[in-house]
């Protein structure tokens, strides 16, 4: 029989947050699939568990997806963790896990941690519906474009950003959605979190203000739409 790949949610900043489950499968594995060894190992120090780290990245998913399948399909458990949160979302996971199920291989979601839904949380929007952008263009053009396409949804836009762009990602949002109300959350779980709520003006000020550290996920809720004027048919009124 071939073995399980298990996709696991990791902590995105506090260690403590990885979930009892999380712990127990990760001791189990054979082997676990990492973004990052060297950060994966601090998360598995703390929890004194020693396994087989193989790294697992964008840059070499083609050939490691291929050996780890082989693994797979000989028996062996592995795991699938990203640097932080939940893996396959923003990373190279997802042609792991789409190769083994191709393989016929029992995929497993252990849930975790996840940025997205916790920036959502705290942003005191209604966030039935989203739309998660993941991290926006780095070409100025390419990142309005986005922007502009999601300008008139009903549903909030969710993004990442990194501290060197994270002003000219909210002046783009600014310049193409107006004074939208944003909610930007910088270093989610960790010591020095912090969220900052306020119209795309005001957030930028406060930012503008301040050297930025950290990661960023950011909240928007586009302008609502003006009513329509009513559609005329064509006949005029009797006096």
């Amino acid at each position: 029989m071939s073995g399980i790949i298990y996709v696991i949610g990791t902590p995105i900043g506090n260690l403590e947050d990885l979930t009892f489950r999380a712990v127990r499968i990760l001791k189990e594995v054979d082997i676990i699939a990492a973004e990052d060894t060297r950060t994966t190992g601090i998360l598995l120090q703390h929890y004194n568990i020693e396994k087989t780290l193989v790294s697992y990245n964008e840059h070499n998913k083609y050939a490691k997806g291929k050996h780890l399948v082989s693994l797979l399909l000989a028996g062996k458990n592995v795991a699938v963790v990203s640097d932080a949160g939940t893996p396959c979302i923003s990373d190279a996971g997802s042609a792991l896990v789409d190769e083994a199920l191709r393989s016929g291989i029992k995929v497993v979601a252990v849930p975790g941690p996840s940025a997205v839904v916790s920036a959502l949380s705290v942003s005191g929007m209604q966030a039935d519906r989203y739309i998660f952008l993941g991290f926006l263009k780095k070409k100025p053009s390419k990142r309005r474009k986005e922007l502009e396409a999601c300008k008139h949804e009903d549903k909030v836009i969710v993004f990442y950003e990194s501290p060197h762009r994270i002003i000219k990602a909210l002046e783009d949002v600014r310049l193409v959605m107006g004074e939208a109300f944003i909610s930007v959350n910088r270093e989610l779980t960790k010591i020095f979190e912090e969220t900052v709520r306020g119209t795309a003006s005001e957030v930028i000020s406060y930012f503008s203000s301040k050297k930025i550290l950290g990661e960023f996920c950011v909240v928007v809720k586009p302008l609502e739409k003006k009513d329509a004027e009513p559609e005329k048919d064509g006949r005029e009124e009797c006096e």
